[in-house]
Order: C-alpha cells, then sequence, then structure tokens
C-alpha cells in the first residue's frame, strides 16, 4: 500500500449554490425576478401574490348598529 491519497472526482458540491450562481426566478405574473424564498416557493413577487390572493374581510368592518325597541318589562 501507498501513502499517496486517492484521486476522487466528487463532482460539485452538495449543499445549495450562493445566490449569484442560481438561475433566476421570475414573478409569473409581472415578471420581476424574485428574491425571497417564499416568493421562489410560490413564483410570485409579495405584490402580486396579493393582488391574487387578498385578505379576508374583516368581521369587525361588517358590523353596524341596529335600531332596537327596548324589551319589554325593562
Amino acid at each position: 500500500m501507498s501513502d499517496e491519497p486517492l484521486a476522487i472526482d466528487i463532482g460539485p458540491a452538495p449543499f445549495p449554490a450562493p445566490e449569484s450562481t442560481r438561475r433566476p426566478v421570475r414573478c409569473r405574473l409581472c415578471g420581476r425576478p424574485l428574491t425571497g424564498a417564499e416568493s421562489r416557493r410560490t413564483g410570485l413577487g409579495p405584490s402580486c401574490d396579493a393582488k391574487l390572493h387578498p385578505p379576508g374581510p374583516d368581521i369587525r368592518t361588517r358590523r353596524h348598529e341596529v335600531d332596537q325597541d327596548t324589551p319589554p318589562g325593562t
């Protein structure tokens, strides 16, 4: 046996590449480049996602005062 190290080609690094070498992901609605992990996962930027998925109505905005008669006996 010799004491020389074995030459093994292991290929590219198994961990994710830095942001600069990643393939650019663009918003499916407006085409701008996406940078955030959540935006890259969904394929939509924050403003475009808000356009397609607006928040639900707040129940407090639907409340209104109603004129009522006084209950009998009070």
